[in-house]
């Protein structure tokens, strides 16, 4: 049976790297990154954060991607800033599947050091501290929280794979 990996975390956590890893270690898989789906909108774009933005429309996009390729067997990782919310409504209109819910955290050196690893324009410096305090103070599930902070990236993709307590639906 495929599986809906949906990793989420702070920017600078590791979320793309982590989900790359994720997906070549399926023998059958397909990485959806959700900014490259959120910036397919050009006219009349509006960032995530500001009112007016178009996550209504990004969420039923995703929410058919990811539908399509599970229904064509394959496992999806999907990568976005994903909020206890979206969660909800993501368990309410994919059923059947198995769903791992991951959000990865770290320490604040460990996210400033891996910020310092990204290319100069893309690099978010003190606004990664702000975004990783932002994610503690959401109401995810303990459970579903992994602290990345002395796990290299396949230590962690093979913790995601194994352990069961990230599953939120089966």
């Amino acid at each position: 049976m495929p599986i809906l990996y949906i990793i989420t975390g702070p920017a600078g956590v590791g979320k793309s790297t982590i989900s790359k890893e994720l997906a070549k270690s399926s023998n059958k898989s397909v990485l959806i990154e959700g900014d490259d789906i959120y910036h397919q909108v050009i006219s009349g774009y509006i960032p995530a954060w500001k009112e007016g933005n178009h996550l209504q429309t990004f969420w039923k996009v995703c929410l058919n991607i990811i539908k399509i390729y599970l229904g064509d067997g394959y496992d999806v990782i999907f990568n976005y800033i994903v909020t206890p919310k979206n969660i909800d409504f993501i368990k309410d209109n994919i059923q059947n599947y198995i769903i791992k819910f991951v959000v990865l955290l770290t320490d604040e050196a460990t996210l400033l050091s891996r910020d310092k690893e990204r290319p100069d324009d893309c690099q978010m410096k003190e606004r990664c501290i702000a975004l990783l305090n932002s994610f503690k103070s959401k109401n995810y599930n303990a459970k579903n929280i992994l602290d990345t902070t002395n796990l290299s990236v396949s230590e962690t993709v093979k913790v995601i794979k194994s352990d069961g307590r990230f599953i939120l639906f089966c």
